[in-house]
């Protein structure tokens, strides 16, 4: 921490902000820092830290700094984060926050998900290193306190380094919502190949399961959570295993909902189509959305209930939901949209709403 400097968080003449990721503590070493949670910046010459509540508390350290860097993995409880091992304190160095470290290296902890992205651009940066072939054009203002700098982002120059900004959190919003997406369809592709030659080799009775496969399998169990799997084997049948079986359901669901607003998702959800994604997003005239496969037809799901309904002369949407196992709700929007396509009619009584085939 002692090779950051104060700074006013401004970006210089041939400076270029390159990323920014909100939700980052900083670590002196293994320790953390005595600054709160902030939003990390990287930029083509500089790493720059500013507090989420106090914009003027602001810290940089050139990209020259930088030894190495390498990710450290997440788990429960524990965010993912990026390690950077530095060179030496040159002798030169503006004051910052820390003016001795016992550690040559810092970790950046990524409380909001997005070190993914931000340690591919940081690679990047760090194989073009741009800062030698663009040097700022003045130097770098910093100062021994808080206040340190002077505003200079006016004019022309200033709106166009805003418009950019904007521009790369959109980027940066859009690679967010789907960084975790493409990383578990990977994993689930090499989970699903283990799966095979596991049952391949019980179906056949060749060879016996390795250690290696055994270690691999169970640590895909653990990358979602699961670190005692819920099987019949273990837990019988009947209500103790449904029981059993819920609990390890709400818990690895309810992990994604603490880190992933109703909002985000829905928005992620948006661009399925232009992503070129085998999902669509579908919006019922109710308002009720649902997630499909690009493959589901309308038209089947309309044929469908046409003949449930003439099977059994009439459903309502609770008993259309039995037959096809599916939830209520969306088994009443089947109906509603055959009802709309001419196909079905309606009895709305005391008893409830009915459904039954249009004859006329």
């Amino acid at each position: 921490m002692d090779r950051f400097s104060w700074t006013n968080g401004l970006l210089e003449i041939n400076e270029t902000l390159v990323i920014q990721q909100r939700g980052v503590r900083l670590y002196d070493g293994d320790d953390k820092a005595k600054m709160d949670v902030g939003v990390a910046l990287l930029s083509t010459h500089r790493l720059i830290w500013r507090d989420n509540k106090n914009h003027e508390c602001c810290i940089a350290m050139p990209l020259s700094q930088i030894l190495f860097f390498e990710e450290q993995a997440g788990g429960i409880g524990k965010s993912a984060k990026i390690v950077i091992h530095l060179h030496p304190t040159p002798p030169n160095k503006e004051p910052g926050p820390y003016q001795q470290s016992k550690y040559s290296y810092i970790k950046l902890s990524f409380k909001e998900h997005g070190q993914i992205e931000f340690y591919r651009r940081l690679t990047e940066e760090m194989t073009k290193k741009r800062w030698e072939n663009m040097p700022v054009s003045q130097p770098i203002p910093t100062g021994t306190g808080l206040q340190a700098g002077r505003t200079r982002a006016v004019g022309i120059v200033g709106i166009e380094r805003k418009i950019e900004e904007k521009r790369k959190e959109t980027d940066k919003n859009i690679s967010e919502a789907f960084e975790d997406l493409s990383k578990l369809m990977v994993k689930a592709k090499e989970m699903v190949e283990l799966s095979k030659s596991i049952a391949n080799k019980i179906k056949d009775k060749q060879g016996d399961i390795t250690e290696d496969e055994t270690i691999r399998f169970k640590s895909y169990l653990l990358s979602m959570g699961i670190a005692d799997p819920v099987t019949r084997e273990t837990h019988g049948s009947g209500t103790h295993y449904h029981m059993q079986l819920a609990k390890q359901l709400g818990d690895m669901l309810q992990a994604p909902l603490e880190l992933l607003s109703p909002e985000d998702l829905v928005n992620a959800c948006k661009m399925f189509e232009s992503l070129k994604l085998p999902l669509r997003l579908r919006v019922f005239d109710s308002g009720v959305m649902v997630v499909q496969l690009q493959s589901h037809s309308e038209e089947e799901m309309i044929a469908s209930a046409l003949d449930n309904v003439s099977d059994k002369g009439s459903l309502t949407a609770e008993e259309f939901a039995k037959l096809l196992g599916l939830s209520v709700l969306l088994s009443k929007e089947r109906l509603l949209l055959a009802e709309k396509m001419g196909h079905l009619c309606r009895d709305d009584s005391v008893e409830g709403l009915r459904f039954y085939p249009n004859l006329f």
